[in-house]
This record gives structure tokens, sequence and C-alpha cells, in this order.
């Protein structure tokens, strides 16, 4: 019994003790592809938020600027940004931004800082700098061209560990041929801080002119076409058959606004749908929501399912990627094959209509994501990936262990 007292819960806790390894503090930069919005950029801000400022000296470098920049910038990271849309000039521009830092951890994010990241180390190296450990987080399987997939394939080898983000991109990056490095499977994790005990909006019917009584179902993802939009917005119309009362938000910015909107207006439903475009408050926002949709055509994780779930929102979303991983139908939240319009419309219709079913699927989300998704074990797997490179480096370099 005494033993059951003194368990630590890493998820509420954090994790206990971790000490610096021999020779200080590990020095870490994260390199992102873009400075835009998105689950990647998410992850870096979750990650360099929360290492252990004791063990970890960590930076950001982000190949263009955005609201992401601005975000960590806001809680006090140092972030460098290197706009130079040509890959060869910004690798010589890293190079020489990391050459007076000599980084021990490049942690590439998204595919072009794979690239870009992965040759500055290798560049560092040719100059007589002590070449820096590469990692790559594969957030999705998005590519510019054949191009970027031969060089990630030729790259990979000289890379120190790759990690995946679902066993579904860990399948592609076999398909694609990325082989000769370790690959570690770690789960995007979710602040618990943030999406566990989060109030709901109380502004969000007064906002948008919504009646009080009337139940929201929302989705929570760039507005890009792999997101599924236009499927969820086809559904609409059956949904408000059997749910006159009932609203859409959809919540974020991107590209495909204005085709969606159009798409709304030519099937009649402009009035029951709201375009709220970025909001700051999204926890709240999620919060407040009867239903929460991600109805995506393809989806390495779907970190906003997660957070829904972390919130006890009944989640509907596209059987597609890594969401299974994370969902199990009838069990955590409800899957649908992906552009299969009638399939969603039924499924939200379901947990507009049975509160108890829907309350139940919330319940069980909100434990599966304590218990398996939260960030804590998120950080911590990747800080003991920092340390087992960092102590190899060391070592190489004569640092006594």
């Amino acid at each position: 019994m005494g033993a059951e007292n003194n368990l630590v819960d890493p998820c509420v806790d954090g994790e206990p003790n971790r000490k610096p390894i021999a020779g200080g503090r590990v020095r870490v930069v994260e390199v992102m592809a873009t400075g835009t919005n998105g689950g990647a950029q998410e992850h870096v801000y979750s990650l360099v938020t929360r290492l252990n400022r004791e063990c970890y000296d960590v930076r950001v470098v982000s190949l263009s600027h955005g609201s992401s920049v601005r975000r960590l910038e806001k809680a006090g990271i140092d972030v460098t940004v290197i706009d130079e849309p040509d890959d060869r000039h910004a690798v010589r521009a890293l190079a020489e931004l990391l050459a007076p830092i000599e980084p021990e951890i490049v942690h590439n994010h998204m595919f072009r800082a794979e690239i870009v990241g992965t040759r500055t180390a290798l560049l560092l190296g040719e100059q007589g700098c002590r070449r820096p450990a590469v990692i790559s987080t594969i957030h999705s399987s998005r590519i510019r061209c054949v191009d970027d997939r031969v060089a990630l394939r030729q790259l990979t080898p000289l890379m120190d560990r790759l990690i995946v983000v679902s066993k579904a991109i860990q399948q592609k990056v076999r398909e694609e041929g990325r082989f000769g490095t370790p690959v570690s499977l770690i789960y995007n994790g979710v602040d618990l801080q943030r999406y566990n005990h989060e109030q709901p909006c109380c502004t969000l019917h007064e906002d948008y002119g919504i009646p009080e009584a009337s139940p929201i179902v929302g989705v929570v993802a760039r507005l890009e076409a792999e997101k599924g939009h236009r499927t969820l917005i086809d559904a609409w119309p059956v949904v408000l058959e059997a749910h006159p009362e009932a609203w859409l938000l959809i919540v974020g910015e991107g590209s495909e606004r204005n085709s969606l909107e159009a798409q709304a207006a030519s099937i009649g439903i402009s009035e029951r749908v709201v375009f709220t475009g970025r909001r700051e408050d999204v926890p709240a926002v999620t919060a407040a929501l009867d239903v929460a949709v991600l109805p995506s055509y393809r989806e390495a994780q779907g970190l906003s399912v997660l957070e829904a779930m972390a919130l006890s929102r009944p989640v509907v979303a596209s059987n597609v990627g890594g969401i299974p991983e994370m969902v199990e139908d009838g069990v955590s939240g409800l899957l649908v094959p992906p552009g299969d319009c009638d399939a969603l419309a039924t499924a939200i219709i379901r947990l507009l209509s049975d509160h108890p079913y829907a309350d139940m699927l919330a319940r069980r989300g909100h434990d599966l994501v304590h218990d398996r998704f939260c960030i804590e074990l998120m950080t911590s797997a990747i800080e003991s990936i920092y340390d087992e490179l960092a102590i190899k480096l060391r070592a190489s370099a004569g640092v006594p262990r």
C-alpha cells in the first residue's frame, strides 16, 4: 500500500528528478519548416516550453515568419527566422548561425526542415565543427515534389533518429523507403493544464449570434483541402433536417476559406455556419462544443481530436491515418469513412440526439487522453532521446560520463 501511495502520475506531476547529463546542459536547436499555424508548430511550442531548463539549452529556428514565431517569442523562447526560400541559401545561413552556438542536437520538424536542418549539420561537420546529432520528427507525409522524397530517402541514413507521431506515419516512412536510422514512435501529447478543466467560452453564443439553447458542432483545423471541411459542409443540410436548431462552427484560418464560404452559400446553409478565423482561446471554444468533428482526408495523428477528448467532448472523426490509434469507434468516439458526408451526418446526428451515449464516449475519451496522450509523456520521451544522443556525442569527444 505504501508503494502505491508513492506512485507519481507523470501526466499530473511531470517526470521527477531528471538530472543533467555529464557535461552540463544539452544544447538543442529546434528547426521548423514554417512559422505559420498547424499541428507541428503546436508540437514544437508544447515541447520547448516544457523542456527542463536545468538539463537543456533550447532555441528555435523557423524557415519563415508567422504567428507561431510570435507565440514562441511571447513565451520567452529564443527564435531566429531564416526567411530564405532557396534551400541552399537557407542551409548556408543556418550553418552560419549554428557554428558559434555548437548545438549538440538539431531537431527538425516538417519536411523542408528535415532537408535544410540535416544538410546544415553535415555542412558543419565539413567545415571542421563538431557535427550535431540530427533528429527529425515526421508530423505528416506532405512534401513539395518528388525530388523531396528522393532527398529525404538519401538523407535518412545520415540522421541519428526519426520520430514518428503515429503508426500510420511509421508505415508511410517504410513505404517511402526511408531506412538506415532508428525510428521512435512518440505520440503528440495534450497539455492537460490547458485542456483538462477549461471552462467553455461564455461569450461564444453572443459573439456569433447563436441562440443560447442551440447545440454547436465544431471543427478546429487549418482551412486546407486535406482537412475535409467540404465533406462536413455537404453533410450539414442533413444534420439540420434532424436538428434545425444546430449551428456549425468552423475554427481556423487557411487558403480554403473563401471557397468554403462559397460552398456553404451555394447550398443555402450560410446562416447556420460560422467561420471564426483564428481564435486565441481554442481550449475554451472547444469546451463549448456539443460535438467536435475532424473530417480529414488524411491525418498523421489529429491533435485537435485529442484536445477535444481531453475536454470531455464527444468526437466524430475520419477513420484515416493515425486517428484510429486514438479513437476506438463506439468506445471513445465515432469513426466514419473519409469523404462520406452521409456517414458523417449520421454520426453527428446520433451524438446530438443521444446525450447519454455522447457523454459516455466523452468520458472514455477523456480517460484515454490522460492515460496515454498527455504532453508530459511526450516531452519525457523526447528528452530521453536528447540525453542518449548527447551522451554518445560527448563520449566521442572525450567528455567523461
